[in-house]
């Protein structure tokens, strides 16, 4: 899958206003009320990347979820990248 560009990118950032460019990550921030609702969450995007065969990098601290994606295998953000940070979003 090739990478995107920057004016792909952008308009496509545009339609995931949760999400945001960071370095050459796609990333969101969440938090949750408590540890069990994060977990859920977590839970929830583990299925969803487990299906798609593409795994974001979490980091869990209590109540707040990071989630960045890329495609390391293409070397940047790719067309899948966006559709997964899509389909999160479905979750909450």
């Amino acid at each position: 899958m090739p990478v995107l560009d920057e004016r792909i990118v952008a308009a496509r950032l545009s339609s995931l206003p949760l999400w945001k460019l960071e370095g050459k990550e796609l990333v969101r921030h969440c938090e949750f009320a408590n540890f069990v609702e994060a977990m859920q969450f977590v839970n929830g995007v583990a299925e969803m990347a487990e299906g798609a065969g593409h795994h974001p990098d979490i980091d869990i601290r209590y109540n707040k979820v990071r989630l960045a994606l890329v495609s390391h295998d293409a070397g940047g953000l790719t067309e899948r990248d966006f559709d997964l940070a899509a389909g999160i979003d479905s979750l909450g």
